[in-house]
């Protein structure tokens, strides 16, 4: 393997922080589960189980986002940080744009004009692509409300931050909800207590998780039920981590670290794996399946971003290259 493959991108780029292994394998286990249930055939084989997932998946990713969100950069490096995502979120966004009106996918347009490209592109992406779009719009109001101490009340800014974002939720732009998840990390950032410390591991956590998911009514990130299976399905997670092993802990930690390139290309090799699903039909589980195609996707994005590197294509792409 190259060593830059080593270098590659994640998909929260704060510089100011020392780097917690438990982040990254927080995210390995996020990005896992996202590539899984964006298997058409495993989503419809356990509605349940996706419904679950969705309910804690892309908030654990935007809680650690805004966590890691560096507030006190100078504009310019700021501005440059945010083009990371502008570009690969144009590029995959635009592809995956013209895809869904040749391709009979569940996303389709009937008839793509330069109108409707162009809301799909700045107001409503289609397919995983929103969370970039989300992603850079509550980092660039957060970084214009916190960036310098024009307004001394912390509690202002929070709620200055939360009416922002209530106002994109109302014009469409945004689910108040996630963006919600993104402030959390932001009061998480500036409170004197560590991450470790505001969401401590418990392996009695997984108890209420259980208990919660049993009632379909908290199936929903955007109510009290969900926003408590968020925080103890972190909690679950965290305690399990040391008891992983080297292995398996340093292929989640790896996952986690390449969180950007894997979420960028992965969609790619799941509408590829679809022709697997008669091939292995003989598994009515479908974990087979799911096994099988897990390895593709996630082979198939770092094969991609490998051969980027190579190319030195990365700098065009906008793909941070970390130390």
């Amino acid at each position: 393997m190259h060593k830059d493959l080593k270098k590659m991108t994640e998909i929260t780029p704060s510089a100011a922080h020392h780097r917690i292994d438990e982040l990254d394998y927080l995210k390995g286990i996020m990005i896992v589960l996202m590539i899984s249930f964006h298997l058409v055939y495993i989503g419809d084989s356990y509605p349940y189980a996706k419904q679950v997932v969705y309910t804690f998946h892309m908030p654990v990713f935007l809680v650690i986002s805004g966590y890691l969100m560096n507030m006190r950069k100078e504009p310019r490096r700021f501005l440059e940080m945010m083009l990371w995502f502008a570009v690969p979120y144009v590029v995959m966004e635009s592809g995956y744009t013209v895809m869904a009106s040749l391709l009979p996918i569940r996303e389709h347009i009937n008839h793509l004009t330069p109108d409707v490209f162009a809301e799909k592109l700045f107001l409503h992406p289609l397919g995983p692509y929103w969370y970039l779009h989300t992603l850079m719009l509550c980092g660039l109001t957060c970084y214009a409300v916190f960036h310098r101490d024009w307004m001394t009340s912390l509690l202002s800014r929070y709620i200055l931050t939360g009416l922002l974002f209530a106002a994109y939720a109302h014009l469409g732009i945004v689910s108040l909800s996630l963006s919600l998840y993104f402030l959390a990390g932001i009061v998480v950032q500036q409170s004197p207590l560590t991450f470790l410390q505001v969401f401590r591991s418990s392996p009695w956590a997984v108890l209420p998780v259980i208990l919660l998911a049993t009632c379909p009514e908290n199936l929903n990130h955007g109510t009290a039920g969900g926003a408590l299976i968020v925080y103890l399905v972190m909690s679950t997670c965290l305690a399990v981590y040391p008891y992983l092993g080297k292995k398996i802990g340093g292929v989640l930690l790896f996952l986690g670290r390449n969180t950007l390139p894997l979420f960028l290309f992965s969609p790619i090799f799941t509408i590829l794996c679809k022709p697997l699903v008669p091939l292995l039909s003989f598994d009515p589980t479908g974990l087979l399946f799911l096994a099988v195609s897990l390895v593709i996707c996630i082979t198939g994005s770092m094969a991609i971003c490998w051969v980027m590197t190579r190319r030195k294509w990365t700098n065009i792409f906008k793909l941070r290259v970390i130390s």
